[in-house]
């Protein structure tokens, strides 16, 4: 899941895009209003977090233009505005969820996990090719009830994978959906990651290339019998 930070305040995005990362979130940070107009609408993003106060652009502005313009990704204010006036403001400029500064973390964790749920509702909550399960909510990927024990990128990668099935992804394409736009790997790194992803599958009994390499191209799944 790919989620855009649109927050001025250095120390507090920072902060924010640490606990995103540390729940396995891919997190975009940008910086003023514009920045983050010119992000939403260029990557796929699953859930965009704005701050109402912005430079260049202010968040209800921004949130309006991304509803004229059709996008109808899920939508969070994060602001210091409190009062009930503020809130219904937000609400009608196309925010799905309103959120007071300073927040309690746990619960902006919840809330997070709640509009993505909803922005992917027809969406089942588990993968599944083959024996092969992923959890996105509970963070497990068994293979014929064997658990793997996955670093945050071999299961981001594999959860694209699944995601796709038998389509082809470039490494460039996973570098886009897995990596934030700060710190994009090489493409050889993909390679080391799907390297390692594939030695735990074979460890729990997958076959040797249940993620196959379409020379040229990119990766897919091995077509299920």
């Amino acid at each position: 899941m790919r989620i855009l930070l649109v927050e001025d305040d250095a120390q507090l995005g920072e902060a924010l895009a640490e606990a995103l990362i540390d729940q396995r979130y891919v997190v975009d940070i940008a910086k003023d209003g514009e920045r983050g107009w010119q992000q939403a609408t260029t990557l796929p993003y699953d859930l965009v977090l704005l701050d109402v106060t912005l430079p260049k652009l202010d968040g209800m502005s921004l949130c309006q233009r991304l509803r004229t313009q059709g996008y109808q990704l899920p939508l969070m204010m994060l602001t210091a505005r409190d009062t009930s006036a503020d809130k219904i403001m937000g609400l009608d400029a196309g925010a799905d969820d309103y959120v007071v500064k300073p927040f309690d973390l746990p619960e902006l964790m919840a809330r997070v996990r709640a509009l993505l749920r909803r922005g992917n509702a027809i969406a089942s909550p588990l993968l599944q090719w083959g024996k092969l399960r992923l959890n996105p909510s509970t963070f497990e990927v068994t293979y014929d009830d064997r658990l793997l024990r996955l670093t945050p990128k071999e299961f981001s990668l594999l959860e694209l994978l699944l995601c796709n099935g038998r389509r082809v992804l470039s490494r460039a394409m996973m570098i886009e959906h897995v990596w934030s736009l700060a710190d994009p790997p090489e493409e050889d790194t993909v390679k080391a990651h799907i390297k390692g992803l594939r030695h735990k599958l074979r460890l729990a009994g997958a076959p040797e290339d249940l993620v196959e390499t379409v020379h040229g191209l990119g990766y897919r799944l091995k077509q299920v019998e």
